[in-house]
């Protein structure tokens, strides 16, 4: 008899204290570890221009797409004005295109251009002085 009350444990306070503390725990690593499964699903969309080339009645942008999912660009702002394009120009992850854009520029202004998605999202900006 006298080993078993020799014997000591947890009290059940200590025990309590410790399983919440593994359950905290385990649950902030299963959420980090799914938020990273979801952020690889989900994609970005993302277009840079990377030079626009000045010509007679037109502006010729060179694009790439820099996001992880394809783009389909459905119209395009220059300074505020929009102009649907007349076919959706789509673009694979990690490649270039380019994209006449009407535009009766004068020498040496800024012209801003944006580029929009089906969903209305702008996926790609830049901002290019006419020639002088």
């Amino acid at each position: 008899m006298k080993i078993f009350r020799s014997k000591k444990a947890l009290s059940p306070v200590v025990a309590s204290i410790i399983l919440i503390a593994v359950t905290v725990a385990v649950s902030i690593a299963v959420a980090a570890w799914m938020g990273a499964l979801t952020v690889g699903f989900m994609g970005s969309s993302s277009v840079t221009i990377t030079d626009v080339h000045f010509t007679d009645t037109n502006a010729e942008l060179d694009l790439k797409n820099t996001g992880t999912k394809t783009v389909t660009i459905v119209s395009v702002r220059v300074n505020g004005d929009r102009q649907d394009l007349p076919t959706p120009l789509t673009i694979d992850s990690g490649l270039t295109d380019t994209q006449d854009v009407d535009v009766t520029w004068v020498p040496g202004d800024p012209y801003k251009f944006d580029l929009y998605d089906a969903s209305g999202q702008v996926i790609g900006s830049y901002q290019a002085n006419a020639p002088a």
